[in-house]
């Protein structure tokens, strides 16, 4: 089941230059997800990371792998409309490959832990069916009413 742009921007708070998903292809609530970024010489981080040698940065490709696993949370469980998810742990991080523009980078995430206040996925980021990027990601839910109220205090 396909998802598109305007229902990605419905269901993540993260908005351009900080969204990196462009579709997800296909998914099942509580198992899967497949997601898609197209990486172009447009994006912000070319300018610096490196000039001359542009190289989309791992940090990047997790915080895309940790979206599309957002996504899967949020299609898989109607209850976590209004609430955000946050990063608990990155683990098992390895990167295989440059992920450079023109490329396009196809995100799966298998749930491996799901329902409740957090859920862990095993991510695999891919180019071209080559593995470019893997990670066990941990996120826990949070009531975004908390937490823009700690930020006031």
């Amino acid at each position: 089941m396909e998802i598109n742009h305007l229902e990605i921007l419905n269901l993540l708070p993260h908005r351009y230059p900080f969204l990196l998903v462009d579709r997800i292809l296909d998914y099942t609530a509580n198992e899967k997800i497949t997601g898609l970024k197209n990486v172009t010489i447009n994006e912000p981080f070319f300018q610096g990371h490196f000039p001359g040698k542009p190289i989309m940065p791992g940090v990047l490709i997790l915080e895309a792998m940790a979206q599309v696993g957002g996504i899967l949370a949020y299609k898989s469980n109607e209850a976590l409309q209004g609430k955000l998810i946050f990063f608990m742990a990155i683990d098992k991080v390895k990167f295989r490959r440059p992920v450079v523009p023109g490329d396009q980078l196809i995100l799966e995430l298998t749930a491996l832990r799901t329902g409740g206040r957090v859920w862990k996925m095993q991510g695999r980021a891919l180019v071209q069916e080559a593995l470019a990027a893997e990670a066990e990601l941990t996120a826990a839910v949070t009531d975004a009413r908390e937490n823009s109220a700690s930020k006031e205090a």
